[in-house]
Formats: structure tokens, C-alpha cells, sequence
């Protein structure tokens, strides 16, 4: 699949990721919990931080710093992407996925200044922090890059020959 269809899998992440940002930005307030089923319920939040509310505290420069940040990670992923060999669809697929997550992340932070996260995970009284479908597929691809390097490197181990 040439690159620009794994691109269009990064522009369907950003879609779903901004529409459902918007849906829980309306139908919901500011701490809001609407339980959909025993551990998983929908609570907005704002981030003006990473992951884990990190920079959360910050002086204002996370909306265009790490906006740029995730800009510049999301260029480069599209780069590599473009350069992977056609039979490497797991690379192109995490590839992809961080794309959209990055892009989508980085609109919320350029726009509003803050990201809108809603999923909320729980376990009794333990809650994971909030996040949304662009923190998941960033995760995702992620995950996903590092299982397809550790599939090439034991194809390669496999393929060459031991030096003596």
C-alpha cells in the first residue's frame, strides 16, 4: 500500500479523534462522569500537559512548544513512513497511528490550549488519568513499533549468516 493510504489512516484518527472530543465537550461538563459500564466512564478534562498531566503546571509555553514538538515528531514519522520497505505494513501501520495521535493532540493544543481528554478507565476507586483516542493510538503505535523492530531484528538474526 503506497504511503499515502497509510496517511489516510492517520487523517481518520485525527477525524474520530476531534470528533469525539467534541462530543464529550458538549454533552459534558468540566469533571463530569457519565458511566457507560462498571470501570470504563466518560470524564472531561482539559490537559495542558503530556501524559500524566506532566507539565501540567507549566508557564504557559506547552501550548506551542509541545505543539511543535508533536508536529515535528509527526513530520518525521511521515518521512520514515514514506521510506519503509512496501512489504513492512507494521512499521507503516505504527507509523500511522502515532501520525494521527500527534496531529490530533496538537490541534487541541493549538486551538484551545489545552488537550480535551474523556476516557476514563477505573478499577474500583483507582482511576487511570483521563485520555482520548489520539493518546490511544499514539500508545498503540507505539507498542506496534516496537514489536514490528523486534520482528525485523529476529528476521535479520535468522536471514544472516554468523560470521567465524
Amino acid at each position: 500500500m503506497p504511503a499515502l493510504r497509510w496517511l489516510l489512516l492517520s487523517v481518520l484518527v485525527v477525524v474520530l479523534d476531534q470528533w469525539s472530543k467534541s462530543l464529550a465537550s458538549a454533552a459534558l461538563t468540566m469533571h463530569q462522569s457519565l458511566p457507560l459500564f462498571d470501570g470504563l466512564q466518560w470524564t472531561l478534562a482539559h490537559n495542558y500537559g503530556v501524559a500524566f498531566s506532566i507539565f501540567n503546571d507549566g508557564e504557559g509555553w506547552q501550548r506551542y512548544g509541545l505543539s511543535a514538538f508533536a508536529l515535528t515528531v509527526a513530520s518525521m514519522f511521515a518521512w520514515m513512513l514514506t521510506r519503509q520497505p512496501q512489504q513492512d505494513r507494521l512499521s507503516k501501520l505504527a507509523f500511522a497511528l502515532v501520525i494521527g495521535g500527534a496531529i490530533g493532540n496538537a490541534l487541541d493544543r493549538l486551538r484551545l490550549g489545552y488537550v480535551v481528554d474523556f476516557i476514563d478507565v477505573y478499577w474500583g476507586q483507582s482511576h487511570w488519568p483521563a485520555f482520548n483516542i489520539a493518546d490511544s493510538s499514539i500508545c498503540v503505535g507505539a507498542v506496534t513499533l516496537l514489536i514490528a523492530g523486534w520482528h525485523s531484528g529476529r528476521s535479520r538474526a535468522v536471514t544472516t549468516p554468523v560470521e567465524r
